[in-house]
């Protein structure tokens, strides 16, 4: 079983507001990511070079925060099709788009494998189907019927017009509470403000997985001192090449050496990224 990066931004750049394409630097990770966006078989041998198989490449929708439409759907189905069983692409669904129940569908239909939403990005909460946005709903039933994922940004983001209150862990409870067998991605594990509620979650709902992108990995155990409790609910992601990670070849042996077991660290980097994101030929 070879690791599963669940976490990776290979993001249509070009599409990126100025300020927040100026945030991520004009060298350094971001500036590599560039080179690999027009080049899925470059990419995967930077993937080879770092240790890893799979990587789970996290695109969404967010034209007033980040600048990123639709076509991020296009752009990542189109990526992966250069290799299917290493690149599982993960897109987005704005509930004010007409029909976007059937839009999930259709995307599903394409090749889409999981739907992100983030919250302080598309300036929504979890669980505003409860609310002012009742079409959330219709994509979160169509998700729980196809069996494709939701990752949730958990916990902050620093860019411009980010809403950090919508980004609360305990937000997705009415969502895991609703929608039983949903399988659920807590992103980022809710750092740097919420991990217990994050931890919570996971411990509480079958098909809550707690994801630990974007924190330092030495800082996990800090961050997350009784993560044994549920080591089968543990995913890994590089959040590569967001701000302050360098590499994912360095992000592997730095978690790799951060003192935790063992057996934990093959249940995050092989097995539950199997059941998450399984291979394309067990479905």
């Amino acid at each position: 079983m070879g690791v599963t990066d669940c976490h990776v931004h290979i993001n249509p750049l070009w599409e990126m507001l100025p300020e927040v394409r100026a945030m991520m630097g004009s060298h350094g990770p971001a500036a590599e990511a560039e080179q690999y966006l027009r080049d899925p078989p470059r990419f995967l041998e930077y993937l080879d070079r770092s240790g890893v198989e799979r990587a789970v490449l996290v695109n969404y929708v967010s034209p007033e925060v980040i600048g990123y439409s639709e076509r991020s759907n296009d752009f990542v189905l189109e990526y992966c099709r250069a290799d299917p069983d290493r690149l599982v692409a993960v897109g987005g669904v704005l509930p004010g788009r007409p029909a976007p129940g059937e839009e999930v569908e259709r995307l599903h239909g394409l090749g889409l494998r999981a739907i992100k939403i983030h919250p302080p990005h598309q300036l929504f909460s979890p669980n505003d189907y409860l609310g002012s946005r009742p079409a959330l709903r219709e994509i979160y039933a169509a998700c729980e019927r196809l069996g494709m994922p939701v990752i949730f940004h958990t916990g902050t983001s620093i860019f411009p017009r980010a809403r950090n209150r919508y980004g609360q862990p305990m937000l997705v409870e009415d969502v895991a509470i609703d929608f039983p067998d949903l399988t659920i991605v807590l992103a980022h594990g809710g750092r740097p403000l919420w991990m217990n509620e994050a931890v919570f979650l996971a411990r509480r709902f079958p098909h809550v997985y707690l994801e630990l992108s974007s924190i330092p990995p030495t800082r996990i155990p800090a961050y997350f001192p009784n993560l044994e409790t549920i080591g089968e609910k543990l995913l890994w992601g590089s959040d590569w090449p967001g701000p302050g990670v360098r590499d994912i070849g360095y992000n592997l042996e730095a978690l790799r050496a951060s003192g935790l077991s063992t057996q934990l660290l093959d249940r995050m980097l092989h097995e539950t990224p199997l059941r998450v994101f399984p291979r394309r030929s067990s479905g």
